[in-house]
């Protein structure tokens, strides 16, 4: 048979690669002797499992250690890693701790942070990641670092250049596919631009992904076209807010109060109904009702009937119901048809007078 070397392993020693070839070597010969003495149905080779592809993807070395928390899963990896690198055997541990594994080593709260939209940069800045439908966003920040002329240009590179390196490995770690556009802080000079490039392009050599970079333009962009390498997982740190719909952005409370307003004079008044029951958000609640001559009573001195306002946590900031005497919630009408029912009131009443 042949040997098909692939880019892939640029840079790695001889002895590595030919401890990889034996290895494929040893699996075709268990495979053709479990053909030969196969039955139907049997289970002749199997895919790696997701800890030992994985130990196959990153092992190198700088792997100072590799702690397992189940003695099975424990004999497992000795037995592969003692076929991939028998000199790193001595890396591989049973975790006998009390506490968990992540929590043992703080690996719990990396997690949490992981996939958070603010990632820290060594030497005091950070990156904004933002992932919307058609592509990724990193924004590059400088943080509490100097922003004087005389080093604005140097500043700027150094923490692009660490940014670089944290960008590259955000993208391996979120796998993050498609378009990235990175906005780097701007520099001037063109020799600047070009080693941030330059670093982007040596870090991100080592992804397995393909991937395509282009020059940052005057603007500080960079844009990285990035291909998955596993399959989209969809990675759940939060939920969608109960309140905005995810958008970022409600109603403001001026609107808000507006509308109930409106509500209650069309219900009052046009309707002419009794014993209203208004349910709000806690922080509305006071709003309406706190005070020596509070919202709540002013509406008893304008229409000579009482609202009763109720707490509800369950309800939105911006969101709100009415409640008739018996208990029964009102379908309102929106707040423009009301609004505009009130302003017509007004201008009858002002042409009578």
């Amino acid at each position: 048979f042949g040997v098909i070397i692939r880019t892939v392993a640029e840079g790695h020693e001889v002895a590595e690669l030919d401890r990889d070839m034996q290895s494929m070597v040893e699996n075709w010969e268990t495979l053709y002797t479990n053909l030969r003495k196969g039955q139907p149905r049997d289970k002749l080779l199997g895919e790696l499992g997701r800890t030992s592809s994985m130990l196959r993807d990153m092992l190198n070395e700088s792997f100072d250690s590799i702690v397992v928390d189940t003695p099975g899963r424990f004999e497992e990896m000795k037995e592969y890693v003692q076929k991939i690198a028998p000199d790193k055997l001595g890396l591989v541990k049973l975790h006998n701790n009390k506490a968990k594994v992540f929590e043992h080593l703080g690996i719990e709260k990396q997690l949490k942070t992981l996939f958070g939209k603010t990632v820290s940069v060594p030497g005091g800045g950070y990156l904004v990641i933002e992932h919307t439908e058609a592509l990724h966003v990193v924004d590059v920040n400088s943080g509490s670092k100097s922003n004087q002329e005389n080093d604005q240009e140097a500043t700027a590179l150094m923490i692009n250049l660490l940014a670089a390196k944290e960008v590259a490995r955000q993208l391996r770690l979120r796998d993050m596919g498609g378009i990235i556009v990175v906005d780097f802080i701007d520099m001037r000079a063109a020799e600047s631009r070009k080693k941030v490039e330059d670093a982007v392009y040596n870090i991100m050599k080592q992804d397995k992904a393909k991937f395509t970079i282009l020059p940052i333009t005057k603007f500080g962009l960079m844009q990285i076209t990035r291909q998955r390498v596993r399959p989209a997982e969809t990675i759940i740190t939060g939920e969608v807010c109960p309140t905005c719909g995810g958008t970022g952005k409600i109603s403001a409370s001026i609107q808000v109060t507006d509308e109930i307003d409106n509500s209650i004079d069309d219900l009052l008044v046009n309707q002419n109904q009794n014993g209203l029951t208004l349910y709000v958000h806690p922080f509305l609640h006071a709003y309406y009702t706190k005070g020596l001559v509070s919202k709540q009573m002013k509406w008893y001195l304008k229409y000579y009937k009482w609202v009763k306002v109720m707490k509800d946590t369950a309800l939105g900031l911006t969101d709100f119901r009415i409640e008739d005497e018996h208990g029964e919630q009102i379908e309102l009408h929106s707040a423009a048809g009301a609004m505009a029912r009130a302003q017509d009131r007004e201008v009858v009443e002002i042409t009578a007078d």
